[in-house]
C-alpha cells in the first residue's frame, strides 16, 4: 500500500517522506509548493502539484485505490498571521482539511494521521500538560486545528475513519543525513531564525516579550527534533495498520527552554554570539508550553533519541549553512 503525504515538499513533510521511503513505503505527496520547494522532494516520491481544497484533485490521486494512508501536514502555521488575518487560516487549515477529510472517506482511506498542534492548548493551567487537558486556544491558528481535529472525531464515528492526531510542540532541527531541513526563508521558527542571524542573513533577531512569568522572562517551549517526530508519524502508521484504535498524542519531551536558553544555545553551538534585539509580545504567544507525552510513548511504543539542544541546534545550524550554499549557487 501507499501514503499520500499532503505538504510534502514543507518542513515537517519533507522529513516524513523520506522517512516513508527510507522504509521502503510508496509515497506520493500533494504540495502547492506555497511554503516549500520542489527540489527538496526526491525523485522516487510521485509528487502531484496541487491544492488539497481541489475536489477533481484529490479523486484523481485517490482514485488508483492503491493509497491506504493520508498523513497530512498541508497548512498555515505562523500564529502572529492568524491573528492578523483568521479567516485565511480558517480556509487553508479548516475548511481544505475537511475537504481532504471528505475526500478520505468517499475513496475509502483506512487511516488519517494529522499534523495538529499544541496551540490548542492556548493557556494551560498545568504544565507539562496532557492530552486531556481543557483545549481552549488563543490563536485562530490553534482554533482552525482545533476544529479540524473536531472533524477527525465526527468522521471517526460516522464513517469509521482510524485517525490519530499528533500536537506538535516547537518542531527544530532538520535531517541528520542532511538531505532536508527547513528550506522557507520565510519561516519563523526561533532556531532557524537565530542560525540566519549568525549566518548573517538577517541583521539581527527580535526576541519578543521579556515580561513573561518565566525565570528569565521569555517564553518556555519544548523542543523537539524534526527526526524524533517523523518516528512519531511513522510509529501511529504502525499502530492504526495493526489495528490500534484512533487517538490523540503529543509529540514533546517534557522539559523546556526558554527563548534566551535557546539563544544561547545557539551562540554557544556556533562559538560566537549574535545580535539580539527585544520586542513586545506577540499576540497569540502562551507563556510556557511543555508537552506531557507518555501516551504516545506507551502506546505508540515512541522512543524519541535526539532530545538534546545542541544536538538539534547542531543540525539546523548545518542545513542552514548547506542552503545558503546551495542558494548562492542559484
Amino acid at each position: 500500500m501507499a501514503v499520500l503525504v499532503t505538504g510534502g515538499a514543507g518542513y515537517i513533510g519533507s522529513h516524513m517522506v523520506f522517512d516513508l521511503l527510507d522504509r521502503g513505503e510508496e509515497v506520493a505527496v500533494i504540495d502547492n509548493l506555497s511554503t516549500g520547494p520542489s527540489w527538496v522532494l526526491p525523485p522516487e516520491a510521485n509528487h502531484v502539484k496541487g491544492d488539497i481544497g481541489d475536489d477533481d484533485l484529490l479523486d484523481e490521486v485517490l482514485k488508483t485505490g492503491s493509497i491506504d494512508t493520508i498523513i497530512h501536514f498541508a497548512g498555515s502555521i505562523v500564529v502572529p498571521d492568524s491573528v492578523a488575518d483568521p479567516l485565511a487560516y480558517y480556509l487553508n487549515n479548516t475548511v481544505k482539511s475537511r475537504t481532504l477529510i471528505a475526500a478520505a472517506v468517499r475513496h475509502g482511506i483506512a487511516n488519517f494521521i494529522f499534523s495538529s498542534t499544541a496551540a490548542v492548548y492556548g493557556e494551560p493551567a498545568e504544565t507539562p500538560v496532557k492530552e486531556d487537558a481543557p483545549t481552549a486556544p488563543v490563536s485562530p491558528y490553534g482554533t482552525s486545528k482545533l476544529m479540524t481535529e473536531w472533524m477527525l472525531r465526527d468522521s471517526g464515528k460516522a464513517y469509521g475513519l482510524n485517525h490519530i492526531a499528533l500536537r506538535y510542540f516547537n518542531v527544530a532541527g532538520a535531517d541528520p543525513k542532511g538531505r532536508t531541513g527547513q528550506s522557507n526563508p520565510r519561516a519563523t521558527h526561533l532556531i532557524k531564525v537565530a542560525c540566519q542571524t549568525l549566518l548573517g542573513q538577517r541583521s539581527h533577531m527580535e526576541v519578543f516579550g521579556t515580561d513573561y512569568d518565566t525565570p528569565d522572562g521569555t517564553c518556555i517551549r519544548d523542543y523537539i527534533h524534526v527526526s524524533d517526530l517523523i518516528a512519531a508519524h511513522f510509529d501511529a502508521l504502525k499502530h492504526l495498520r495493526n489495528g490500534g484504535g484512533s487517538g490523540i498524542f503529543n509529540c514533546g519531551y517534557g522539559r523546556g527552554y526558554s527563548v534566551l536558553e535557546v539563544v544561547k544555545a545557539v551562540a554557544r553551538v556556533a562559538g560566537r554570539d549574535l545580535n539580539v534585539q527585544y520586542g513586545p509580545r506577540r499576540a497569540g504567544d502562551p507563556a510556557r508550553l511543555v508537552a506531557g507525552a507518555e501516551l504516545a510513548r506507551s502506546t505508540l511504543g515512541w522512543a524519541p533519541r535526539h532530545g538534546n539542544l545542541d544536538e538539534i541546534v547542531a543540525s539546523a545550524l548545518k542545513w542552514e549553512e548547506k542552503l545558503l550554499r546551495r542558494n548562492a549557487r542559484d
